[in-house]
């Protein structure tokens, strides 16, 4: 099951976050501090308003808090309640506030689904519905689907990344990943718009500052199966500093042989993995 909790900074209850700091705290200070923090309230159009709930977006200190709420009231709880209860297998990765349970048997998920709703509930906090599934995937999800006559197994996204079933070079059934659509138009996007802004620099700092984000995009993106989406990202890219290099003057500068000259001078960086998962 893919799941994701709607608004979870936004909705973090500040009386049950005391509670499971102090198990962990117990300095009545430091407590007094974090009570402070939540409570200091934010300030919208020159108004200051008071936060009864949440935790300040945008806080170094926010993620610390938000991930000790959720580890005391979604980890543990799978850990002790659910798994015990699952007749089969069950695991569950969680990053922030976005998770995915993997159970062997379907009617665990089910289950599990309808107590997460209650738990969540219990915490002043709701599932997205918008993103949240459960699917047939795994080692026998595409035979299983093929004899219902379902077709493919499905997908879903986690932390940027389309996972999918496929098969190794050798055939065997592999978990694969690769870049998700969203993500992938956000960050082309996102370029395009800094390009736009930024394309009057200096050349060589431009083409430095470029390199860096290309190699900060493969560091992120940069795991087994996932060439080809970084490969895409690169060319397009190398595509938009085209068009912005040519509007830097009113005539065009670059043809496309000129371009490769130039690209010649001042090459973009390859698609690289970093991380071999199976390896």
């Amino acid at each position: 099951m893919d799941a994701d909790i709607r608004s979870f900074f936004m909705k973090v209850n500040h009386e049950w976050l005391m509670k499971f700091l102090g198990v962990r705290i117990t300095d009545p200070n430091i407590q007094r501090l974090i009570r402070r923090f939540l409570k200091a309230g934010i300030m919208e159009q020159g108004r200051w308003e008071p936060t009864e709930a949440g935790t300040p977006q945008g806080s170094i200190v926010s993620p610390i808090l938000a991930n000790l709420y959720l580890h005391n009231a979604l980890d543990l709880w799978f850990e002790v309640a659910v798994k015990k209860a699952c007749r089969g297998e069950a695991s569950m990765i969680r990053y922030a506030d976005d998770y995915v349970c993997c159970f062997q048997c379907k009617d665990d998920a089910e289950r599990f689904y309808e107590a997460l709703i209650k738990r969540l509930a219990k915490f002043d906090l709701e599932i997205a519905e918008e993103k949240t599934k459960i699917l047939e995937f795994g080692r026998f999800a595409e035979e299983n689907r093929k004899r219902k006559g379902q077709g493919k197994p499905q997908t879903f996204d986690f932390l940027g990344f389309t996972h999918y079933c496929s098969r190794s070079s050798k055939g065997k059934f592999r978990v694969k990943r690769k870049t998700s659509g969203k993500k992938f138009k956000s960050k082309v996007k996102a370029f395009k718009n800094w390009l736009r802004t930024d394309r009057h620099q200096d050349v060589k700092e431009l083409m430095k500052t470029i390199r860096a984000k290309l190699i900060g995009h493969y560091r992120y993106s940069g795991i087994t199966d996932n060439s080809r989406a970084m490969a895409v990202y690169k060319f397009q890219i190398s595509k938009t500093l085209l068009k912005w290099l040519n509007r830097r003057s009113q005539r065009r500068s670059f043809t496309a042989d000129k371009y490769n000259l130039f690209l010649q001078r001042n090459p973009l960086p390859e698609p690289k993995i970093y991380v071999n998962i199976y390896g």
